[in-house]
């Protein structure tokens, strides 16, 4: 069987459709599954692709197109994206996207005689959607209005196919990651600057209001010190950048990572004892990985994209308050991941705030 799954952007969206990927080759032995994904997104498939459960990752570069739609090189990139997209008939195309940049993008593929594309027919609590993904669907299926962002794809794919989910979402890359770029130099920086227990403080957010105090980071961080964790600060531009370094100066064992592509990152992360981040994409990387996470929501937003306390043993979890979680929830939190003590026992949670 030859799927095309049509999941375009963003990040922590992307890495959300990822246990679909899993479902369907539970499913389907021997099916063939190819994506069409945004070019800056296209990294995080790469250990699926290593791991032969993805097949072809088409690129398409709708964002950067629409802004010189009108330049020959556009029109020729855009001609070279529809060759390859139309080089395979696919016996499925799923909309996991539900917009309209997505509904076209599932128009223009090829189908197989018997063929169909299949997409939602109604809008999600807390997600975007857009009325063309179901006209141009051969088949729109309705979901449950409060459906998590990881489970929202999986029902879909489900219900298009005819099969049953894994209970646990199984997002490929807890697996041992196939490590193309393990021997580029900005690994092997990281890698050597790892030299007890490390803890990977994602702070860096695209919305202001999703973001954590500064000083709370540094709190936050010379508690994990005290317990014997390095701490390593991950950045996605000259500001957040700006911000690595001003926590680091304040911590007595930091290192902040150069700058990486998502697939080296996706490496770097997966060496570490666990991860503390806001809602962002970098922090989505983490549970897909089964690292021990905290997730910090200033929004009550958490059931819908955080990670899943059940799934994870407890080894994840989410703080949610406003304007912003506190500290001291936060660390409660984090020793909760251990998993070694009741909520709320604090003489248990003394005994585990030291790396597992």
């Amino acid at each position: 069987m030859r799927i095309l799954i049509v999941k375009l952007s963003s990040l922590g969206d992307v890495v959300h459709t990822l246990p679909v990927v899993q479902d369907l080759h539970a499913a389907f032995a021997g099916a063939q599954v190819d994506w069409v994904i945004e070019p800056a997104f296209a990294p995080v498939l790469a250990p699926l692709v290593a791991a032969g459960a993805v097949r072809r990752v088409i690129q398409c570069a709708l964002r950067r197109w629409r802004r010189s739609f009108w330049t020959a090189a556009t029109r020729a990139q855009w001609r070279d994206f529809t060759a390859q997209l139309r080089a395979e008939a696919y016996d499925v195309v799923i909309d996991l996207q539900g917009l309209s940049k997505s509904a076209l993008v599932a128009r223009l593929a090829r189908l197989s005689p018997t063929g169909q594309r299949v997409a939602m027919a109604n809008r999600t609590q807390g997600s975007g959607y857009e009325a063309a993904t179901r006209w141009v669907a051969d088949l729109a299926i309705t979901l449950p209005v409060h459906s998590p962002a990881v489970s929202r794809g999986r029902a879909l794919a489900a219900a298009a196919l005819g099969y049953t989910p894994q209970k646990i979402p199984d997002f490929g890359l807890n697996r041992p990651l196939a490590r193309t770029n393990e021997s580029s130099g900005a690994i092997k920086k990281v890698a050597s600057e790892m030299s007890c227990p490390v803890v990977a403080l994602v702070h860096g957010t695209s919305r202001a209001d999703k973001a954590w105090p500064l000083a709370h980071w540094v709190a936050l961080g010379q508690r994990l010190n005290a317990a014997g964790f390095e701490v390593a600060l991950v950045h996605g531009s000259t500001i957040e950048q700006a911000s690595s370094r001003s926590i680091a100066a304040q911590l007595a064992n930091a290192a902040v990572w150069p700058l990486l592509g998502l697939d080296e990152l996706t490496v770097a992360l997966a060496g570490c004892a666990g991860v503390v981040g806001v809602d962002s994409g970098v922090s989505h990387i983490a549970v897909a990985l089964g690292l021990r996470h905290v997730q910090l929501y200033n929004f009550d937003t958490a059931w819908r994209t955080g990670p899943d306390v059940l799934a994870s043993g407890g080894r994840q979890r989410s703080v949610f308050a406003q304007p912003v979680p506190a500290v001291d929830s936060v660390w409660h939190a984090w020793c909760q991941t251990a998993g070694a003590f009741p909520a709320g026992d604090a003489d248990s949670a003394a005994l585990t705030e030291g790396p597992l």
